[in-house]
């Protein structure tokens, strides 16, 4: 307990949530302005994107590669389209959390698995998995 009679884990779950929204928030500002460098700040170095390739494998995509290709793609806020995207779950256990998001960059609509661990305090992504559909 604190000095409020609150629980700690409790303070610290709900810190933790709402960390995580701030951090998916800025997931869906950086997927809808196609910002590599916003994109850059919430994942870590280390990161990769994971996918069903065009050959049917898996593919697993370095950051920093996923990064460049972001910085050539046209935004769908320049094209004018709305913004639909949503966390459709959350779960944290300690340092490590996972958030299910779906969002829309046309003509896709993705639902991402985002791996994310605690480090030095700040959450961060360290692993993408993606799928998409018309």
């Amino acid at each position: 307990m604190n000095d409020f009679g609150v629980p700690t884990l409790r303070m610290t779950m709900d810190t933790d949530i709402s960390a995580l929204r701030s951090l998916a928030q800025t997931y869906f500002d950086a997927a809808y302005e196609m910002d590599a460098e916003k994109f850059a700040s919430i994942f870590h170095p280390l990161s990769s994107v994971t996918k069903v390739a065009e050959d049917g494998n898996v593919g697993v995509t370095p950051i920093a590669t996923w990064l460049a290709a972001v910085r050539n793609m046209e935004a769908p806020k320049q094209q004018g389209f709305e913004r639909d995207d949503q966390i459709l779950s959350t779960d944290v256990e300690g340092e490590l959390a996972l958030l299910k998001v779906k969002l829309h960059i046309p003509p896709r609509r993705f639902t991402d698995l985002l791996s994310c661990l605690k480090v030095n305090g700040t959450w961060k992504i360290v692993q993408k998995v993606m799928t998409s559909n018309a």
